[in-house]
C-alpha cells in the first residue's frame, strides 16, 4: 500500500465520485479506478458499493477512511520534520479557516508570510468552525483559524484578535430608520442566517440569548452557506442579518446596506492547534507573524 493509494482512496471517499476525485488529483478517472481496484483486490475487501452508476463507501470503507486519514497525517508530519531540518527552505503548511477569516482577514497575512518564506507551499481550505476543528483534530490541517468556540479536549485555542459584528438590513427595511429596534422587534423580524456550525451563526445566537431572546424562536427565512450569499440576500429583501463588519464594510460605505444600532459583543478569532501533534516550524512562523 502506498501513500498515493491512500490519497486517491480519501479523495474518492470524500466525494463519492471517481471523476470528481480524479479532477481534484489531476489524474485520469481510469487511473483512480485502477488504484481503488488494486487496493480491493490486494486485501480482498470491497471499499465501495456500486449502486447503479453511483458509488458509496462500504462498511469496511468507512472504517478504513479514518485509518487512511490518520496514516496520511503521520506521513505529512514526518515530511515536515525533515523539511524543517533545512530551516524553512522547503515544506508545506496546510491551513483550514472559517469563511470570514479566509476571505477578509487572513489573505494579507499570507502574502506577508509568502514574501518572508517563499519556499513554503501554502494550502488553504475554507470551511466553518465545525469543519475546521474536525480537520485539525484529524490531522488534515496543521493549523486552523475559527470564529467560534469548540468543545474538544484534544484541541487548543489561542485568541489572536477581535472582530466587530454588525446587524444589517436593506435601506428600505423598517429598522433602517429606527434609532434602535426593541427586543420585540428583533424577535418578530425575519432573518437570513449562516448554516449551523458557522462561527457567525453561533456568535449571533449567543448575543440574542444574552439580550433575552430565544434564538430557537427566531423566524429564519433562509439559511445560506456563505457570508457573500447572506450579504447579497439581505440587500434585496425585507430581512435582517448579522455578519462581520469586515464582510459588510464595502456595502455599508456604498449605502446598499444599513447598520442597525444593536449592541453586539466583539467575537474573538482563534488560532487552533492539536495539543499532541507536532507543531511544524512553518505553522509556528505563521503564528509569530500574526501575533507580533
Amino acid at each position: 500500500m502506498t501513500l498515493e493509494q491512500l490519497r486517491i482512496f480519501i479523495a474518492v471517499a470524500e466525494r463519492q465520485h471517481l471523476t470528481q476525485a480524479a479532477g481534484a488529483l489531476a489524474l485520469t478517472p481510469a487511473a483512480v479506478s485502477a488504484s481503488i481496484r488494486a487496493l480491493e483486490v490486494r486485501y480482498d475487501v470491497p471499499l465501495f458499493d456500486r449502486v447503479g452508476r453511483r458509488i458509496e463507501l462500504s462498511a469496511a470503507g468507512r472504517i478504513f477512511l479514518a485509518e487512511a486519514k490518520a496514516a496520511l497525517a503521520m506521513a505529512r508530519n514526518a515530511e515536515q520534520v525533515l523539511s524543517e531540518l533545512s530551516g524553512l527552505q522547503r515544506g508545506t503548511l496546510n491551513i483550514h479557516a472559517s469563511q470570514t477569516i479566509v476571505s477578509y482577514w487572513l489573505p494579507p497575512l499570507l502574502v506577508r508570510f509568502r514574501q518572508r518564506y517563499p519556499q513554503i507551499q501554502l494550502g488553504l481550505t475554507a470551511g466553518n468552525t465545525r469543519s475546521v476543528a474536525q480537520a485539525v483534530a484529524e490531522g488534515e490541517a496543521d493549523i486552523g483559524f475559527i470564529e467560534g468556540g469548540i468543545d474538544d479536549a484534544s484541541l487548543s485555542l489561542r485568541t489572536i484578535c477581535e472582530d466587530r459584528m454588525v446587524l444589517v438590513v436593506a435601506p428600505d427595511h423598517p429598522w433602517a430608520a429606527k434609532r434602535k429596534p426593541a427586543l420585540a422587534d428583533l424577535a418578530a423580524g425575519e432573518w437570513i442566517l449562516r448554516e449551523q456550525g458557522s462561527g457567525t451563526r453561533s456568535a449571533f445566537e449567543s448575543a440574542m440569548a444574552a439580550a433575552g431572546a430565544d434564538p430557537a424562536q427566531l423566524k429564519v427565512a433562509l439559511e445560506l452557506p456563505s457570508n457573500e450569499a447572506v450579504r447579497a440576500a439581505v440587500a434585496c429583501g425585507p430581512y435582517a442579518a448579522v455578519m462581520s463588519a469586515l464582510v459588510a464594510a464595502e456595502q455599508l460605505a456604498a449605502g446598499t446596506l444599513r447598520e442597525v444600532k444593536f449592541a453586539l459583543p466583539p467575537r474573538p478569532f482563534f488560532l487552533l492547534r492539536h495539543r499532541n501533534r507536532h507543531q511544524s516550524a512553518a505553522s509556528l512562523a505563521l503564528e509569530q507573524l500574526i501575533t507580533s
